[in-house]
């Protein structure tokens, strides 16, 4: 613990970049997404925003102010601009998932043991948390080497979201008043397992008995227990005031208190009836198929639930405002060893709810409203074989930065534009750091997606593959800015909410369409690497948009592109058939290129040299 907290105090704060190089950047992020007229009218804005002595100036002051006095300047204006203040219900739209491979259970009892060896491990990695034995992440990647802060694991088993009217809670435990059982839902019913019974902790062959006996009781259950885990799904400001309906009784507020207070959730899912391919999976993972599958078996609120279904489909759902997505993907636990002592448990309890006509009402509409997400999400989980990160690092650029650009190019495959992106940038460098947006549509990147589609074929091999460098280092530099707390997003919703915070009118920059315009991410993007064979997932965020989330792989790379079918500009299907042209029509020019290079060598041993330089 000593050497974690000193780690703490040697991390730098985040830095408050200087406001005429935020202004800058802003202005060049945004110059070719803009129609000219729009952009001479930002450009004014800007220059007057920071002016000497104008607003800008003085907002910028009383930030510097802020950063000294916190740990993190930007941290609570983030986490409620970004997850709090948001009321779109949290299946899809926040909660990403991390779908793990079909497991090959025979039968039930495969999957509880399975269940059963997972709240093991869950187990294990908590007690290293409590104890602050976790090791020190170090930055891979871009500026390699550096220590990360590791706050979002303290938060893992510890967190819960409280929805509220306007805003939520975001509520984090002591790990002292850390909780000692797991909530499990098994047919839409939620059962309290301790896991310490006189100050024991259960063994692997204790929890597995003790599943079996939950599944049991919920086979049995000759009572219709109302489905409350839908409520959870609802529109937050929905759930707000369902919640302020159930907690009128003590019954509902002890059960509702068991689940606010538990380590996780264990959901027991029934077969859901699909191909068990990765699209499925992931979709079963968002939102698990809505109410007639496996839609009502969970409790969102809760930063982690595990889910094991009975016909192999598993994964995690995160509830995101606690920790980012990448600080869940630690190395499964090894098989637990079996202790072969058993003891006389008392039975898992049932939470009790006491539901009056109004409540029914209000799990219905829930349950509606859970269908349509359901019906409008358009998922394609796509592998791209021919390649994968060995054969990009071969080119002599960043992985990260390669897939990128190759997904503007896509982009611009399907909508001849370029729009607003998103890639999120971990600032865990810093104390407190969570995640500022690299803005991955750089003018440099559209430079080369104009010159791999032009029709007329008027650019050469060599100038493509100088557009497509261009577009790499554009994309590098941006990503380097990021992590290094120079982005421009964290700086602008800083600036605007000191304003607000002064009581000034908001600044003209602000409301100007091209900052609301700028700020909607039609193209949301995040690398999550794993080592095992699974994926992460998660839902656009915004109407008209996509999420793609990517996972690059020594000879593959795993693509999860989402859309709503609703919006009839967007098609995951069509935005997969493109990413995979671009992707290849990529290499071809880098083998062209290279081959170029090395045509005038005549020794294998000059070939390959001139390979390497040729990139």
């Amino acid at each position: 613990m000593a050497s974690d907290l000193l780690l703490f105090q040697v991390l730098p704060k985040v830095p408050v970049p200087p406001l005429t190089q935020t202004l800058d950047m802003y202005l060049k992020s945004v110059q070719h997404l803009m129609k000219e007229e729009q952009f001479k009218k930002t450009k004014a804005i800007v220059e007057k925003f920071g002016a000497p002595g104008g607003v800008g100036e003085a907002l910028q002051r009383k930030l510097l102010e802020r950063r000294e006095k916190t740990t993190n300047w930007v941290y609570d204006y983030w986490l409620e601009d970004m997850y709090l203040n948001n009321r779109l219900p949290l299946p899809v739209n926040s909660s990403p998932a991390m779908v793990f491979p079909k497991q090959p259970f025979r039968d039930r009892t495969d999957a509880l043991r399975f269940a059963a060896r997972l709240i093991c491990g869950v187990l294990e990695y908590k007690a290293l948390i409590d104890k602050r034995a976790l090791p020190v992440d170090f930055a891979r990647g871009q500026l390699a080497g550096t220590p990360l802060c590791m706050e979002q694991y303290y938060r893992l088993f510890t967190s819960y979201r409280y929805p509220g009217l306007k805003t939520d809670t975001l509520r984090v435990n002591a790990a002292s008043k850390a909780p000692e059982h797991v909530i499990v839902a098994c047919k839409n019913q939620f059962f309290v397992l301790d896991l310490v019974a006189n100050d024991k902790q259960l063994s692997e062959v204790e929890i597995l008995g003790q599943l079996e006996k939950i599944v049991k009781t919920s086979e049995n259950s000759k009572d219709g227990f109302p489905p409350m885990g839908l409520l959870t799904s609802d529109g937050r400001t929905e759930w707000a005031r369902a919640r302020e309906a159930l907690t009128r009784d003590q019954v509902n507020r002890d059960s509702l208190s068991l689940i606010e207070n538990c380590l996780g959730v264990l959901c027991l899912d029934e077969p859901c009836g699909l191909q068990p391919n990765d699209t499925n999976r992931a979709l079963m993972m968002l939102h698990g198929g809505g109410a007639e599958k496996n839609g009502a078996n969970r409790w969102y609120d809760k930063s982690m639930q595990f889910i094991v279904g009975m016909d192999g489909i598993c994964g995690v759902v995160c509830e995101h405002s606690p920790f980012e997505g990448i600080v869940m993907v630690k190395k499964t636990p090894p098989e637990m060893v079996r202790s072969s002592s058993f003891r006389e448990l008392p039975p898992p309890r049932r939470l009790q709810w006491k539901c009056d006509h109004q409540t029914q009402a209000l799990i219905e509409a829930a349950g509606h409203r859970l269908q349509r997400l359901v019906d409008n999400l358009d998922m394609d989980v796509f592998t791209f074989k021919a390649y994968g990160k060995e054969y990009i690092k071969k080119q002599k650029v960043s992985p990260d930065a390669f897939i990128q650009v190759a997904m503007q190019l896509a982009f611009y495959k399907c909508r001849g534009r370029l729009v607003s992106t998103y890639e999120s940038a971990s600032i865990r460098r810093f104390q407190d750091g969570r995640v500022d947006n690299i803005r991955s549509a750089t003018p440099e990147a559209l430079a080369f997606v104009k010159s791999m589609t032009d029709e007329r074929d008027t650019f050469s091999d060599l100038e493509k593959m100088k557009q497509m460098k261009e577009a790499i280092n554009a994309q590098t530099n941006y990503t380097i800015a990021a992590i290094s707390g120079m982005g421009i997003d964290n700086h602008l919703l800083g600036l605007l909410r000191s304003a607000k915070e002064l009581n000034m009118e908001k600044p003209e920059i602000f409301s100007d369409e091209t900052y609301v315009t700028s700020n909607h991410f039609i193209l949301s993007t995040s690398q999550v690497p794993t080592t095992e064979e699974m994926f992460c997932c998660y839902g656009p965020v915004v109407p008209n948009g996509y999420g793609a989330c990517y996972n690059p792989q020594s000879d593959h790379i795993i693509f999860c592109v989402s859309s709503f079918w609703e919006d009839t500009e967007t098609s995951s299907a069509v935005f997969v058939t493109a990413l995979n042209e671009g992707l290849l029509e990529i290499r071809e020019l880098c083998n062209r290129s290279s081959a170029a290079v090395s045509k005038p060598a005549d020794s294998s041993q000059g070939a390959s040299h001139a390979k390497k330089s040729g990139k």
